[in-house]
């Protein structure tokens, strides 16, 4: 690997670990599209690499959440039980994948999600605030959707944080900023079990982790940083928007 490509990659782990961060999501749905379409990386390793990478992001950027007290325990570790079987039935679905049907599965749910965030209405204070009396009871229902989290994570090596974020606003009505650090910290869980299974398929790439984990790593720092900083409309509306020119790229792969 030359310095060139070293330094590109050292740079996409900064902006991704900082985004990442911010809206909850690991930043693997920033890493692993840059996989695909700057270094043309087949699916399977951009999977399996990405995914280390948001485990790494996740990781750092909790630390700084878990100081603010911004995270609900309760409903992380719920989802996580859901997840980690998910994580296995993804990476086994993705090794029976085409890379053309990877792009259009990956495009296709990445564009509805942001097209989604960018005309819903954001949550009212009202709403939110009602959240403690309306949270009961609910361990099936993350879990299930905990379910599903960890399979996407697996398959598309992204974390399940850009999906799960949007679920806990607007099902949930869970603040946005309480909502990305639960995220970060489920995700940090479950992430670290799909890890392992994509290692078991040979499907990570170790030098990538290495350059692109450490600007990940820091990233994530200003991240929290900057969350302090930033309304939770405007975290919704940067991840829409994300969102939406990264599927519209992915389309023409």
């Amino acid at each position: 690997m030359d310095i060139t490509t070293g330094l590109l990659l050292l740079l996409i782990g900064l902006l991704s670990g900082g985004y990442g961060v911010i809206v909850g999501a690991g930043g693997g749905f920033v890493f692993v599209p840059a996989l695909l379409i700057i270094f043309q990386y087949d699916p399977k390793i951009a999977a399996g690499t990405g995914l280390v990478v948001v485990l790494l992001n996740s990781l750092s950027g909790i630390a700084g959440y878990i100081k603010h007290k911004r995270i609900d325990y309760k409903i992380g570790l719920t989802l996580s039980i859901g997840a980690i079987p998910g994580t296995f039935l993804g990476t086994w679905i993705l090794q029976y994948t085409s890379s053309d049907m990877y792009y259009i599965l990956f495009a296709g749910v990445l564009l509805a999600l942001g097209v989604f965030l960018l005309i819903k209405k954001a949550p009212t204070n009202k709403g939110i605030l009602e959240v403690t009396t309306k949270q009961k009871d609910k361990s099936l229902a993350y879990i299930l959707i905990g379910l599903i989290l960890g399979t996407i994570s697996s398959f598309f090596g992204i974390g399940g944080g850009w999906l799960l974020v949007p679920i806990l606003i607007y099902v949930f009505n869970i603040a946005p900023h309480k909502a990305t650090a639960t995220s970060l910290f489920s995700l940090s869980l479950y992430s670290s079990v799909g890890v392992i299974s994509q290692i078991s398929y040979g499907n990570i790439d170790w030098s990538v982790v290495f350059l692109g984990g450490a600007g990940v790593i820091i990233g994530a720092q200003f991240g929290v940083l900057l969350s302090n900083r930033i309304s939770g409309r405007f975290i919704i509306q940067m991840l829409s928007m994300l969102l939406i020119a990264v599927s519209i790229k992915l389309f023409f792969i």
